[in-house]
């Protein structure tokens, strides 16, 4: 069975043209692979707003807290700044340097 030259023109054209768009959909910008990679980049950043979110929902927490309430002002100015209150006791207890117990 021979084609004729202009059928033959049009089978190389159709052939080129599926080549062309199988090159683009295994190797190319928007590839199988390329998409596989965004997906497990968006996987990736959805997990990391989730962590920041978690902590910016903390922070809020602590936000509320320092504006309504003096527990934690208080809590605060007794870790960080070693303040007692008016009538209270402070103990300081020192180990013994080489102490093992």
């Amino acid at each position: 069975m021979k084609l004729s030259p202009a059928r033959q023109v049009v089978f190389a054209v159709l052939a080129l043209v599926f080549l062309g768009l199988q090159a683009r959909l295994w190797f190319g910008e928007g590839s199988l692979r390329h998409v596989a990679s965004l997906k497990k980049e968006v996987a990736t950043l959805k997990q990391s707003n989730a962590r920041l979110n978690e902590r910016n929902r903390l922070m809020a927490a602590d936000v509320k807290d320092l504006k309504q309430g003096t527990e934690a002002v208080e809590e605060i100015a007794r870790k960080d700044l070693g303040m007692i209150r008016k009538g209270e006791t402070f103990f300081l207890i020192l180990e013994q340097p080489g102490s093992t117990e």
